[in-house]
């Protein structure tokens, strides 16, 4: 059992330390720095984009956030005498804080109803940071099962706590790694988001899934039968276990780019079960590892936690499911999104899903690193 502990920063943001395997660490230290207090008129905005129905969020404040500090000063670290660090304590196993740089919040909120053209409201929201370990260097890849297993019940409990805030919509845990993703903290972490809408692409899954459990009378869902009949072909499945699969989906977007997919019909982290849960630390940690023993160096992805919106008209459809890509396709290339991918959204793969699974299933999912065969997927 996860226990949870929860505090304040100096300028009243929420920190929560989550302790490992039910031990309670002393996180009685107090942030000292001199900051002054959050305001939630410090909120920014979001302006409405009537050529898409797309929100739009306006931070300029985030210009000014911390940018690939060196080790010493890292803001994820436990805090020293020299380093008067976002996490006050000497230690900690896994730490979650309001981001003091957010893109939404930190007011909540809902957002007004029919919008268009020169609508524009407050950024409702709340943005969180998820430490993953007191090491400044490593992966979630390198974290320990009993780690990997902490962190999913802090993703579970924040989701649950975040989904009851006035005016959520949408509960996003996410991971940003490597430089080549944008990354400006080199600490290895993750991110939250509450949305005070619906964002575009979880809009269009939701759209679709809706329509198939409705064409379905309810008794099926859209991710159930995808991943029934990835497990039937088996030609594109990656892992498998007794409540997820892995697999690398039929119509990959990207070079690298698998799905983990609960056997069982579930909207969110919160709604897994204990063994649930185990399964999942264990299967993600597989396939992270088989991602960076791909190559001589780190794989940089982006894993993204699909929850099912709150909406009550598209939650009973929405299945939660990970979806992690990486745009490296060899080596020493990567896939930039130009013309067709980032204007168009019109996607094109230079490698099969099928050549992709194939490779994965192959290269090891051990740690450390050993003499792990270093192959392409171009």
């Amino acid at each position: 059992m996860t226990i949870a502990t929860t505090t304040q920063l100096a300028d009243g943001r929420e920190l929560i330390y989550f302790d490992d395997g039910g031990r309670v660490h002393d996180h009685s230290a107090v942030d000292t720095r001199p900051l002054d207090p959050r305001s939630e008129a410090n909120t920014g905005e979001l302006r409405f984009d009537a050529l898409t129905g797309d929100w739009v969020a306006i931070a300029a404040h985030r210009n000014t956030r911390t940018y690939l500090p060196p080790a010493d000063q890292c803001p994820l670290c436990p805090t020293t005498g020299a380093n008067l660090s976002e996490i006050p304590g000497s230690s900690y196993d896994v730490a979650v804080f309001e981001n003091r740089f957010p893109s939404l919040g930190p007011a909540v909120g809902a957002i007004g109803e029919f919008p268009q053209w020169g609508t524009k409201d407050r950024a409702f929201g709340r943005c969180e940071v998820v430490a993953f370990t007191p090491e400044h260097t490593g992966s979630f890849g390198a974290l320990s099962t009993e780690r990997a297993r902490t962190v999913i019940d802090a993703w579970a409990h924040r989701t649950e706590a975040l989904s009851a805030l006035p005016g959520i919509k949408q509960v996003f845990p996410f991971e940003n790694r490597g430089q080549d993703i944008g990354v400006t903290l080199h600490h290895p972490h993750g991110q939250i988001y509450a949305y005070s809408y619906v964002p575009p692409r979880s809009a269009v899954m939701a759209a679709a899934a809706r329509t198939f459990y409705d064409a379905h009378d309810g008794r099926e869902t859209l991710l159930g039968s995808i991943v029934a009949r990835e497990s039937e072909s088996g030609e594109r499945m990656v892992a498998q276990g007794r409540h997820f699969s892995a697999y690398v989906p039929f119509a990959a977007h990207m070079p690298l780019e698998i799905h983990i997919t609960p056997h069982r019909h579930v909207p969110d982290f919160a709604a897994l079960t204990g063994e649930e849960r185990d399964e999942l630390a264990v299967m993600y940690l597989d396939v992270l590892r088989r991602l960076d023993n791909l190559y001589d160096t780190p794989t940089p992805y982006i894993a993204a936690w699909h929850q099912a919106p709150l909406d009550s008209l598209l939650r009973p459809a929405g299945r939660f499911h990970l979806e992690l890509t990486s745009p490296r396709r060899a080596a020493d290339k990567l896939k930039f999104l130009a013309g067709s991918e980032a204007a168009m959204g019109a996607f094109i793969n230079d490698t099969t899903p099928e050549q992709t699974a194939a490779v994965l299933r192959d290269v090891s999912a051990e740690l450390p690193i050993p003499t792990a065969k270093k192959v392409s997927v171009s």
